[in-house]
């Protein structure tokens, strides 16, 4: 699972992210509302972590307007004010859940373990564009009638390439998500992979569906 930590607090977002990493999730932590959002809005993430004080945009806002976009991850809210009316305020405006700070991470974890089992009603468990599918749930991919075997590396990609169909995805955003470390400028792992995928899911058809966009990056579309 990847997760998104939106917390200002540097003591606390560090707290949060090692904890959290040690139970072996990849996470990524950002002190900004608008650069959490920003982030939120263009890469895959699993859930979402979000303290609802924030400098730049709060986390009130950036909840309201993710949520007015359909971002459908599950949010859990840390916040400082045990009022009610401000606990109910969050879950109105699309949390999930709440922790109140200082809280222990034993509760912390509890909570987002809670969020993790709960059912996607509306994620789309499928991903298609053209004749190319590809199921998140049995990790199989398939075009038109032919099965095409992947590797680990080379399904995270096109995953996440799929998720974001119609859209360039450049290679430093591609890299932080399949590899989990940030862009080095120096290595073309990202087009070797992207090649491999091209030999699987492409070279036997006149549709391509995999394109490049030169000096962005790669987009899965049907033209």
């Amino acid at each position: 699972m990847r997760i998104l930590v939106i917390e200002d607090d540097p003591t606390v977002g560090q707290y949060v992210k090692r904890g959290l990493e040690e139970q072996r999730w990849a996470v990524d932590l950002v002190a900004d509302g608008e650069e959490g959002e920003h982030r939120a809005s263009s890469e895959a993430y699993d859930m979402l972590i979000l303290d609802m004080r924030l400098p730049g945009k709060s986390g009130l806002e950036v909840l309201r307007a993710l949520r007015a976009r359909n971002f459908e991850r599950p949010v859990l809210v840390l916040t400082a004010q045990d009022a009610v009316d401000a606990k109910v305020t969050a879950l109105r405006a699309g949390a999930d859940d709440y922790v109140t700070k200082p809280f222990a991470f034993e509760e912390l974890l509890a909570r987002v373990e809670a969020l993790s089992r709960r059912p996607r009603a509306i994620s789309k468990p499928v991903l298609r564009v053209a004749d190319l599918e590809v199921d998140q749930e049995t990790r199989e991919v398939r075009r038109g009638d032919e099965r095409i075997e992947l590797t680990p590396k080379e399904y995270t990609v096109l995953e996440y390439l799929m998720r974001h169909a119609g859209r360039v995805m450049s290679r430093t955003l591609i890299t932080e998500y399949a590899w989990g470390y940030q862009f080095d400028p120096g290595t073309n792992i990202v087009d070797v992979v992207i090649n491999h995928l091209r030999k699987k899911v492409d070279a036997r058809h006149d549709r391509k569906l995999i394109h490049t966009v030169r000096g962005v990056g790669y987009v899965v579309r049907d033209h």
